[in-house]
């Protein structure tokens, strides 16, 4: 299996060769009152933001000095761990981060839904969630791509999305079954994890949990590579506060179209909420986009996607996925009741190969 040809900091940062995102970013000092109103909170973040970025390319050009010598690991290890010695800010702006998505909660525009629902106060929009989250399983999984295993994956309950064919819908379909999440406990699992052998802590379906996500972020000790493994359906306030947390979007890429998005995953406004989404994470992180090829989408999707991807965020690492079997409520779709043929694989193969996209993982 080739090396990747992008995801550079990320294998650097699951090496110890540099600081995680979230590192950073609970080291910028911010002044604020939990009692501001949220736009005020919003305008200290914004200007947070711009001394994180002013530390963060501070440290890319340290580390390239670094590469200069010979013994560049052991250069980059030190200069992390000299780094990560540095007291955390308190207020930290990653303390911001968790006050302004937890009052976000009280009017939730979290998503492409944007409900408006008080979830504080136990109210439900289309996630069905309150603020309470839950996850099904956390385990090492080995069954992810290979620069991520093994790689500790959280799997939320509940989401945004309805896909008739979803793999997971006895998670996605229940958001009040699994362990309720205690963010402090589950950040030192998240440690220990990490020390054990874990290249990163992959949240999975986090899009209806940002607050939660956050809150165990800031509890976590250890050099971790944050892993945002998602739909992508997130509103543009929620990406703004990803920024200088998230290391890598596992991003799922699923429709070329509106049409097909409403029809087989219920969601409204897909590319004019998922094509930002991938644009602002491909300016601000890595990018690791997954696209599931269904049976009889590929002039559709697949190939609108993959011109898309080449033209406006070709550096990424694209996973051209062949694992679609019809399950859930498939059978309701004849269209979808039925797996790929080999002449369908090999179509997209060729289709994701002539866009020239330069890294793409089959």
């Amino acid at each position: 299996m080739a090396a990747p040809k992008y995801l550079k900091r990320y294998l650097k940062v699951q090496r110890d060769e540099m600081p995680a995102l979230f590192k950073i970013t609970e080291r910028i000092p911010v002044s604020f009152d939990p009692e501001m109103p949220l736009e005020e909170l919003r305008k200290i973040h914004g200007k947070g933001i711009i001394e994180y970025r002013k530390l963060r390319e501070s440290l890319e050009i340290e580390a390239m000095e670094a590469l200069a010598y010979k013994d560049t690991a052991d250069r980059l290890t030190l200069f992390t761990e000299s780094f990560l010695k540095l007291p955390k800010a308190n207020p930290s702006l990653l303390d911001l981060k968790v006050e302004i998505v937890d009052r976000m909660l009280e009017s939730c525009n979290c998503c492409g839904w944007r409900c408006g629902v008080n979830r504080k106060a136990g109210e439900k929009g289309f996630c069905r969630l309150t603020d309470v989250s839950n996850y099904d399983s956390e385990f090492l999984h080995m069954g992810e791509e290979p620069e991520l295993v093994p790689s500790h994956t959280i799997f939320f309950t509940g989401c945004t999305f309805a896909c008739v064919y979803c793999q997971n819908w006895d998670i996605s379909t229940a958001p009040e079954t699994g362990t309720r999440i205690e963010p402090r406990k589950l950040a030192k699992l998240i440690d220990l994890r990490r020390m054990h052998g874990a290249r990163n802590v992959n949240f999975v379906t986090p899009t209806p949990h940002p607050h939660t996500v956050l809150k165990i972020i800031r509890e976590m000790s250890v050099n971790n590579p944050v892993v945002w493994n998602a739909n992508m359906y997130h509103s543009p306030e929620i990406a703004e506060i990803l920024e200088g947390v998230v290391d890598v979007y596992l991003g799922d890429f699923k429709y070329g179209n509106d049409v097909c998005a409403q029809k087989y995953s219920k969601v409204k406004n897909y590319l004019e909420i998922v094509q930002p989404n991938f644009e602002f994470a491909y300016q601000t992180a890595e990018v690791l986009l997954r696209h599931l090829v269904l049976p009889g989408h590929l002039e559709c999707c697949t190939g609108p996607i993959a011109e898309w991807v080449a033209k406006n965020i070709p550096q990424i690492r694209f996973n051209l996925m062949f694992q679609y079997r019809p399950c859930y409520r498939a059978m309701e779709y004849p269209e979808l009741d039925r797996f790929l043929t080999t002449e369908e694989e090999a179509a997209a193969i060729y289709i994701v190969k002539e866009a020239g996209i330069e890294d793409v993982l089959i």
